[in-house]
């Protein structure tokens, strides 16, 4: 697949060393020199010529999805490890559903048996979504924003990018700032911070975003000290004076101020994002585009973003790997209704449960993403994300969704005055043991800005919205059967610290998907150790 970039992509890297030693001369103007401008135009032509073939690509499989999946299918099969595998040479779909059935996947039984259940794509199908995602993401990007990506325009300010692909050239070429593979957050921030010119920033998803912006608030002055102190000329210590003018004013329109001529930001989508979105978009990041160039899902490239001047959120599932499946849903509950369906099936306006098939064990497994289909792109479903499933809080059999949850509580802190939503999770009392002598109920803890203590009035419309959006939560309260939300407001930090826990299991995917319903006791402390009221 990259085969056709290999002349390009030998000419970057024997640029890359000029380029460089060029860059360390003293130079008698701020411009750059010639021979990193024409790196760059090498690696942005290379960059136009696979994105245009990769279109063409996508074009031809979307006309023809069944064929696509098909032939998705049939790579699939192939490569099955078991030699005994009933399915070889076999596509017919009808076959391939009685053979295997439905596995859903559960973090609690991963836990317990020591078996991973949540497949990841193989890294055949993984790279093929990913590649695609990555040029063209990066295509429409510029095609929307063309200065975005000029030299030295985009700084990535967290350790992992948005992008699902690795591209093969050096990415400085291409605009980025900071060394490559750095791991170091506060060495990427200051990185950036010494750029007032940036025109784009990148993170791995929106809630290490947020980290970022809290984390800049906190120890701005720090970071003042060292940006005056990383240069004995002018130009630093101006920039920290910038810095700390930028801060005083609060953090709406703090990026703006620090990067004048910054226009997007780019993340990773994926589960749990949605609040850090809106809370970037209201505050830090007022006035700037956000941008993902696909939707992540059980740590692999699942949907592809093609249109950046788009509303955030809307994403093509391609035909190509993985084989991709999709669950109808019951009208009104959330529950499997019907046998999948192929993505040329898909109707507009329906619910589905992605469906995700792993070639190393053939394992058909729900992944618990709820997806709608807004639209088509030939004979592809356009989808926006809903929920996740395996994210409903239930003490007596209610079943609260993640999105019902997270439309009640936001519609609670629009009540609360001077309040904006950072980060939420919930859980349900058992699991703390927090029932004895009252009923059992969802114990929520809150991440806010602008609010340091919640009073009892505000502790109770959470419930009252709650019991607006879900009539059969609102009957087992008024009878009695459950309990009203405990609210609990806690520092931001402690999301931190459990962003931190989930990213250190071994089998933790990336993106990590952000949960909202904590499950095991040892998560939910990480925030019950730091309710500050």
């Amino acid at each position: 697949m990259l085969l056709p970039l290999l002349p390009c992509l030998v000419l970057c890297l024997l640029l890359l060393p000029l380029a460089v030693l060029w860059r360390r001369r003293p130079s008698q103007d701020a411009r750059l020199s010639w021979l990193v401008h024409l790196q760059h135009r090498v690696a942005w032509g290379a960059l136009c010529w696979a994105a245009a073939w990769q279109r063409k690509s996508l074009v031809r499989s979307t006309l023809h999805a069944g064929q696509s999946q098909q032939r998705a299918l049939r790579r699939c099969l192939q490569g099955a490890q078991s030699p005994r595998c009933p399915l070889r040479g076999s596509t017919d779909i009808g076959v391939f559903r009685n053979h295997l059935p439905l596995t859903k996947a559960s973090q609690l039984q991963e836990e317990e048996s020591g078996v991973q259940l949540l497949p990841p794509t193989s890294n055949q199908y993984r790279g093929e979504v990913s590649l695609q995602a990555t040029l063209l993401g990066l295509a429409a990007l510029k095609k929307t924003c063309p200065e975005v990506l000029a030299p030295e325009g985009t700084a990535r300010v967290t350790p992992s990018s948005p992008w699902p692909y690795p591209l093969p050239w050096p990415w400085h070429a291409l605009g980025q700032l900071g060394p490559a593979g750095a791991k170091d957050p506060r060495a990427l921030l200051l990185e950036a911070l010494r750029s007032p010119g940036l025109r784009a920033l990148e993170a791995g998803t929106a809630v290490e975003l947020l980290d970022v912006f809290l984390g800049l608030e906190a120890d701005g002055e720090e970071l003042a000290e060292a940006l005056a102190a990383g240069n004995p000329g002018a130009s630093l210590p101006r920039r920290a004076a910038e810095l700390r003018e930028a801060l005083e004013q609060g953090p709406r329109g703090l990026a703006l101020r620090l990067w004048p001529k910054l226009q997007v930001v780019v993340t990773l989508d994926a589960g749990g994002q949605a609040e850090a979105v809106a809370a970037l978009g209201a505050l830090w990041c007022q006035g700037l585009a956000f941008f993902s160039p696909a939707y992540a899902a059980s740590g692999g490239a699942v949907g592809l973003s093609l249109w950046p001047e788009q509303p955030h959120g809307l994403y093509l599932l391609p035909p190509g790997g993985p084989f991709i499946e999709l669950l109808p849903l019951k009208e009104g509950t959330r529950e499997e209704a019907a046998p999948t369906v192929l993505l040329a099936e898909a109707q507009k306006g329906k619910e589905y449960e992605l469906v995700l098939t792993d070639h190393t064990s053939l394992t058909r497994c729900r992944l618990g993403d709820v997806v709608q289909v807004v639209g088509a792109y030939n004979q592809c479903p356009v989808v926006r994300f809903i929920c996740r499933l395996g994210q409903t809080l239930s003490v007596r059999g209610e079943d609260t969704g993640e999105d019902v949850f997270s439309e009640a509580l936001g519609r609670a802190v629009g009540q609360w005055p001077g309040a904006r939503l950072l980060d939420h999770g919930c859980v349900e009392s058992s699991i703390l043991d927090c029932s004895e002598g009252s009923a059992p109920h969802y114990e929520v803890f809150v991440a806010l800005k602008g609010l340091r203590n919640l009073s009892e009035e505000n502790r109770d419309k959470l419930d009252h919205c709650l019991q607006e959006a879900s009539a059969r939560y609102k009957s087992l309260r008024f009878r009695g059967s459950v309990g009203p939300a405990r609210v609990h407001l806690v520092g931001w930090g402690a999301f931190r610290e459990l962003r931190a826990a989930l990213a250190a299991c071994p089998s933790a995917p990336f993106p990590p998907e952000m949960p909202r319903v904590l499950k095991h006791r040892y998560l939910a402390q990480y925030l019950q150790r730091r309710v500050l009221s």
